[in-house]
């Protein structure tokens, strides 16, 4: 009888902490304190710092380079079959994403397709970082058997062959290399100087202000009516669980929401693959990779990199991925580094339970929020749609 007694005391008291709960995120929300305002500051894109210089590109910043760089973005002449260019994944409607699980050109490939929105402020490239700029990340979809499958001879010989390629490239970089007796060392510089104009365009695909900077912008203003205009009651609490108990900055933090670090969270394998190694397999690849920013190909006489040099290896790498951007969510369905999880909702779930990985160790926690705070949550991340820059001509031929 006492245990039984006591059994129902425990449930009364749960019940109690969940109405409370409950009643806590259907309430009003409270007014945002100072501290509160400062730190909803650094995710604001306002706070976005002026992207710096790229030391190995020695183009990077160039208006030629990028407008050149567009052209081969969106040629489908850089592919084996004349059918495949960057573009073809990587899709203005969807954010610079394709809306597959694994990206589809000339064959399938092992992940899903990451937006380059805003990557040029990352250090790493890909899921798993396996390329440390990017102009040498531009480089690799060009040889894969499943991207482009060409090679690096077959994409410097259509530079050098088409007059208007050629006259924008010479007028960059220089002679193009001898076709008929090329040297090896001569056509990297070609491919890696290729590589270095798509990332000049690349450079310029940026996010834009969502609805939430326009929120931080209500709240430093002090503006209340704005707010409410902005910001419904339910986005609101959602933010709040974002910053708070939910613990989405500790990986998602900053004015682009990633902290570009990689992190191991217990994603579930892709139906019939074999648990992915990511990171520990990707930071091995980076090091060895004849276009990092400490190769011969680099445009900084100092060799300078940090990243390299302080990179993190071992273990605790296995099956880590890199964090992802929140900022342009809209139209990126599926989710996750091999499109797992279909749906906002799916993702909000899975943090939620935290399961244990199907390799390394999963170093998020159990949530334990209700289906109205995940809501909430939900909520709060569709505030963060918004354009991106760069790409208002698209140049084709």
């Amino acid at each position: 009888m006492k245990s039984t007694i006591f059994k129902f005391t425990i449930l009364i008291a749960a019940f109690g902490i969940t109405i409370t709960a409950c009643q806590r995120w259907s309430a009003a929300p409270p007014e945002w304190t100072s501290a509160e305002i400062t730190l909803l500051q650094t995710l604001w894109l306002s706070s976005l710092p002026e992207l710096s210089p790229d030391a190995s590109n020695a183009v990077a910043d160039n208006p030629r380079a990028a407008s050149f760089g567009r052209q081969l973005f969106f040629d489908t002449r850089l592919s084996a079959n004349g059918a495949i260019s960057c573009a073809t994944c990587h899709q203005q409607e969807r954010r610079f994403t394709d809306g597959l699980q694994k990206a589809q050109a000339i064959g399938t490939t092992a992940r899903h397709t990451p937006s380059i929105a805003g990557s040029a402020y990352s250090p790493w490239q890909f899921w798993d970082g396996r390329r440390d700029s990017q102009w040498s990340q531009a480089l690799a979809p060009l040889e894969d058997k499943n991207e482009h499958a060409t090679n690096r001879a077959q994409v410097v010989s259509l530079i050098t062959q088409d007059g208007t390629y050629r006259s924008q490239y010479e007028s960059l970089f220089g002679p193009l290399p001898d076709e008929k007796e090329p040297d090896p060392f001569l056509l990297n510089v070609a491919f890696a100087n290729i590589g270095k104009s798509i990332a000049a365009f690349e450079r310029t695909i940026m996010p834009t202000a969502s609805r939430f900077d326009e929120y931080v912008q209500a709240l430093v203003d002090a503006d209340a009516e704005q707010q409410r205009k902005l910001f419904s009651d339910d986005e609101v609490w959602g933010l709040r669980l974002f910053i708070g108990e939910a613990n989405c900055m500790q990986c998602h933090n900053g004015p682009l929401f990633t902290n570009h670090e990689f992190h191991n969270t217990g994603v579930i394998s892709f139906p019939g693959d074999v648990p992915d190694k990511a990171r520990v397999s990707g930071v091995q690849e980076v090091l060895a990779n004849e276009f990092n920013c400490k190769g011969p190909y680099s445009d900084d006489p100092e060799l300078r990199c940090d990243e390299l040099d302080f990179a993190r290896t071992g273990p605790d790498l296995i099956g880590a991925f890199k964090t992802p951007s929140l900022r342009n969510l809209e139209n990126t369905a599926p989710f996750m580094h091999k499109g797992q999880l279909a749906t906002i909702a799916d993702v909000l779930q899975h943090y939620n339970e935290a399961p244990d990985s199907m390799i390394g160790h999963n170093e998020a926690k159990p949530l334990g929020l209700g289906s109205r705070e995940l809501s909430q949550l939900e909520s709060f991340l569709g505030t963060l749609a918004a354009p991106v820059t760069g790409c208002d001509s698209h140049a084709t031929r």
